[in-house]
Parts: C-alpha cells; structure tokens; sequence
C-alpha cells in the first residue's frame, strides 16, 4: 500500500511513524513534510503545498496512491476530501461540509445548541460595537473567538472587560488572523480543567481513543498567550469513567447522530476539546476535525494497534467490526519551541543533541519546523520538536521526556518546565 500524509508538523511525523510500522504500507510520501521525516523507514518527502488540492490530488493519481491521511485543518474545511473522493481516491478525513465544525466557530456553536450538547453560553457578532457592548453588559472574565481558522491561536481568554474590547479590535478590527475575524463569538468564561478527547468515526460508528491533555498557554502555569500546543500527555487522568461516559453519551453520540442527519455524516476523527467542570461536567470548549497537535504524538506513542485498520475501518463504514487496543505504558510530550514563539522569532537555528537522545529506550523526538542540511538540523518553526516518551506511570513519562529535552538545546530555545504537572497533582505526587 502506498499511503500519503498531508502535512509538515510534529502531528503529521508522528502519523507517518506509526504508519511505517505497518506491514500492509510500503511507501509513505509526506507533502510536504519535515527534515526529521525524511529519517523514517518508508518515508519519501514531497515538496507541494497543502493549499493546492489539485496538485495534491494529481500528485496521487499519478504515483498510485492507495490511501491519503491529512494532518492539517486548512485542507480538510478546504474540502480535499471532496475533491479526493470525487476522483475515487480514498482518503481518512471528513468532506468539507463535515469539517465546519472546526472551520466555522458560530457553525459549531449553533449545532451544539441544536443538538443540546453542553457548551458555555454564547453570542455571535459581525458589528465589533456591538460586540464591545455585550462585553461590558456581561462583564468579565469572557472568552472571545475568532469564527474560522486561527492556527489555534483564535480564542482569547480576557480576565477585564478592557482585555476583551482590546481582543475585539484586535480579531475584527486590526484582521490579525485575516477573514476568520469577519465575526467573532463571545462566550461565558468555564472554570475546570481542560482535557482532549479524540474519536474516530465513520459517519455512525465511533471508537474512543486515549485520553489526553494538551497545554495551550505558552508559559508555565497556563499563563500567556495561547499556542498551537505546548505538549501532551496520556492519559489525561481528569477524564474519570464517569466523564467518559458523560463525553460520549451527552456530546459524541450526539454529534455523530446530530451530523448524519443533516445529511452530512461526519467521517475521520473528531475532536472535542472539553472544559470538566467540577470535575464532573464536560462541556465542549471547541471542535476540530483532525489529530492534535501534540496529543497526536503521546496518543499514538501508545498505541498498540496497527493504524491503517482503524482507518481503513472509518473510511470503509465498518468500525463497528475494528479494535484499538494501547500498551499499558503513560506517554508525554514536551513541545520545545523557537524563542518567541507564538509572536515573532528567528528561524535558522543549528538544533544540537538529537543524537545522544536518539540512544535514548523509549523515546522519540517528533520534528515540526525543522529543516535538514549536511551538518545537522535547523529550526524553521515556531513549535520545533515534540520530544516524546513512554513510562510505566506518568511520572516516569513525564521525567524521561524531559531528561530527553535537557539533552537538545539551541538559541533561544523555549518549552515549559510543567506539562504533566495537573496529572501529578491528582495523584498527590506535586502540591
């Protein structure tokens, strides 16, 4: 089987390694890929934008591609998947009226409440005055959301009034993540713990997979701007059973049901990024439509079954008929990132250690923006390497993970000092 995977991070590298392990996959092209995927077995990089679906779609028609996996939103609400299908090509994600639940904020929040799935209160606005009025008639703390696609970096968590009328003008007026700010929703701020909860579908079946955690903020302790993802664990030990089971009864369920009867079945994964209130109550933060990045890397770190199945299984409408079955091992993922980043920051970094860790049992460095060269490899992102390890518990996860990062360093190298740490404290091992 020749397989493509559409993509260049930290998500898309931890796709293709866990689809070269796969006996039934004899060449994988990542478009465009990264400098550290050209290491993997099977692994060809090709060099053609995401954007160009046509180009994309060629591309595999030519070369006999037998299976596409996208990583990245923008192609799936694009609708790669239509123009794929369209050319009976088979491919892993939703078609593009699916993917709105990612791609449109105001769409996903006005088909929770349709459906009733729990979610903060909201309001939509195109007008930034009117807006700033509602702000300062409900107060703060509020969350202010760019509608479409922001890199992860579209919803503002504003603690003043101030902070939301400035998040405003920054979406709407200013255009800081271009069109996606044409409107904006604001919502009533969830106080709890965050978790991701990631399923495959297809279209009416749906298997669960590992829990995780993602840490978005950029600086320890949740502060500063949000990121693309600043690492992950698994799994997320917020989600008891009883949340679980509130997940996929109150908001999975719903969601699948709720999309095949619109006449848009959703296939592929979905994710919903959950606030769990009073340790009890998910309610969903936000939708996407693809893996997360990073808690693709710990999640598949994990996982014992061969891949293609599943996805094989969700594209086919026979999931039900599919297992995905896990090592008992933890697994954590520590994001190092260019200085500066999620703002402004240099690329062209010489990256040094990746070899001594590569000698490391149970580890894994997942490259997101790095380029290779003769002499080594260089920073090209703002998020750069996703360093990932297994442990019996999370703890020894977590501490492998990070006597790998205390081995690679750069200039100006940044990554938090406390990802893992809310699974520590829950388990009483942190104050």
């Amino acid at each position: 089987m020749r397989v493509m995977v559409v993509g260049s991070g930290g998500r898309e590298h931890a796709i293709c390694w866990k689809l070269s392990q796969s006996p039934k996959v004899e060449k994988i092209y990542a478009v465009p890929g990264n400098g550290g995927m050209m290491d993997e077995p099977k692994v060809v990089c090709v060099d053609i934008d995401v954007k160009d679906l046509e180009r994309l779609c060629d591309f595999a028609i030519k070369n006999e591609v037998d299976l596409t996996v996208v990583g990245p939103e923008e192609p799936l609400v694009n609708g790669i998947v239509d123009v794929f299908e369209d050319n009976n090509l088979r491919i892993f994600g939703p078609r593009k009226e699916s993917a709105l639940l990612e791609g449109s904020k105001v769409f996903a929040k006005e088909f929770m409440r349709e459906m009733n799935i729990p979610t903060a209160d909201f309001e939509v606005f195109s007008d930034p005055e009117e807006a700033k009025k509602y702000i300062e008639a409900k107060g703060a703390p509020i969350v202010v959301k760019a509608d479409g696609l922001a890199a992860g970096k579209g919803a503002i968590v504003c603690k003043t009034v101030e902070d939301a009328k400035r998040a405003v003008d920054y979406i709407m007026v200013e255009k800081a993540f271009g069109r996606a700010g044409d409107r904006v929703v604001i919502e009533e701020f969830l106080e709890g713990e965050e978790a991701s909860f990631l399923v495959i579908s297809d279209g009416t079946n749906v298997i669960p997979l590992a829990s995780s955690q993602d840490h978005k903020p950029v600086f320890d302790n949740d502060e500063g701007p949000n990121t693309g993802g600043m690492g992950a664990y698994s799994p997320a030990f917020v989600v008891t059973e009883e949340v679980w089971e509130r997940t996929m009864k109150d908001i999975i369920y719903p969601a699948i049901e709720g999309m095949r009867k619109r006449g848009t079945p959703f296939k592929g994964i979905l994710y919903a990024g959950l606030m769990i209130v009073e340790d009890k109550y998910p309610k969903v933060l936000e939708f996407n439509v693809r893996f997360g990045d990073p808690e693709a890397q710990p999640i598949l770190m994990r996982m014992r079954s061969d891949l293609v199945d599943a996805i094989m299984a969700s594209i086919d409408g026979k999931l039900d008929t599919c297992n995905i079955e896990y090592f008992d091992d933890a697994a954590c993922c520590v994001v190092m990132a260019s200085g500066g980043y999620p703002g402004s920051y240099e690329k062209g970094k010489k990256i040094h250690g990746l070899e001594e860790v590569a000698k490391m049992e149970k580890v894994k460095v997942f490259h997101a923006g790095t380029v290779k060269r003769e002499d080594g490899f260089y920073t090209s992102g703002g998020r750069v390497l996703g360093v990932t390890a297994l442990g019996s518990t999370i703890k020894e996860a977590i501490d492998r993970a990070y006597e790998a990062v205390s081995k690679i360093w750069w200039e100006k190298v940044h990554y938090r000092r406390d990802i893992g740490r809310k699974a520590l404290r829950r388990l009483g091992l942190v104050d």
